[in-house]
């Protein structure tokens, strides 16, 4: 069980960098792996918060030794088998009438984070892969996290790398949340600049007896010849069928001479 050391500790996910093709996408997450029986077996815990603030949690034990045993969650799988290949990986397969039903890959990274890729089947037999991404958690209690652990005493530098990887990721999310919202303002203003463009080039080509005037309302008509005529009268001033085939839309000229449909004007 020594090579188990590298994989003992609590892990903390990172969402943006997890790839689900199975299952819904987590606010959070923390996953704990604990050398217990006195280092004969590993207990694995794992806590996640859905998007919706919903807490999940599911806790099971292996013995990483390559054999198969059964497993206590009889409605997921029949058995399970551990096996640490070597120092930075190790592996979990998961299976039911001898089939395999999840295999959890579980890899240190060469920066210290830990990977995880689940590869299974869905309910409709379609096989996923998700890619999960962690790094440890400093821990700064002044106790052991569990019976058999040694015991922890909180150092300076510690609780100042503590203090300063919770402040990082506040910051860093805060800071990708503003760039999502502006990201999405821009798309929104470039659809709307879009749609004043193409607008422009339909009243640009349409049939002007008159100068329009910025700020001013006018309405537009396609008419009988498939082609478009701009108009100082409302479709509701004609009196009966104007001499158009059908109206298009309300429109304002604005000073940089592009145009806008005015609100409550509807396009047929």
């Amino acid at each position: 069980m020594v090579q188990a050391y590298n994989f003992l500790a609590s892990w903390q996910l990172f969402p943006e960098k997890c790839e689900y093709q199975q299952g819904f996408t987590p606010k959070s997450g923390n996953y704990k792996i604990e050398s217990i029986r006195n280092g004969h077996a590993v207990s694995i815990s794992v806590n996640w918060v859905s998007l919706d603030n919903e807490a999940y949690y599911t806790q099971y034990e292996i013995i990483p030794d390559g054999e198969k045993r059964p497993f206590e969650n009889q409605e997921m799988a029949d058995t399970v088998e551990a096996e640490i290949q070597n120092a930075s990986m190790m592996r979990v397969l998961f299976s039911k009438e001898n089939n395999a039903v999840l295999e959890v890959i579980h890899e240190i990274l060469p920066n210290g984070y830990l990977k995880l890729t689940q590869k299974g089947t869905d309910k409709d037999q379609k096989p996923f892969i998700n890619t999960e991404i962690y790094h440890k958690q400093l821990s700064v209690l002044p106790y052991a996290s569990s019976v058999g652990s040694v015991a922890i005493r909180p150092t300076k530098e510690g609780v100042i790398k503590h203090k300063a990887l919770t402040a990082m990721e506040e910051q860093t999310n805060m800071q990708l949340d503003q760039i999502r919202q502006q990201i999405e303002l821009l798309a929104r203003q470039a659809q709307e600049i879009r749609k004043r463009k193409e607008l422009s080039m339909m009243i640009y080509e349409a049939r002007l007896g008159f100068k329009p005037q910025i700020g001013h309302v006018y309405h537009l008509y396609e008419k009988k010849d498939g082609t478009h005529m701009l108009s100082l009268v409302a479709p509701q001033e004609w009196g009966g069928s104007g001499p158009f085939k059908q109206f298009v839309a309300s429109v304002k000229l604005l000073a940089d001479h592009t145009w806008v449909e005015t609100e409550g004007s509807v396009v047929y």
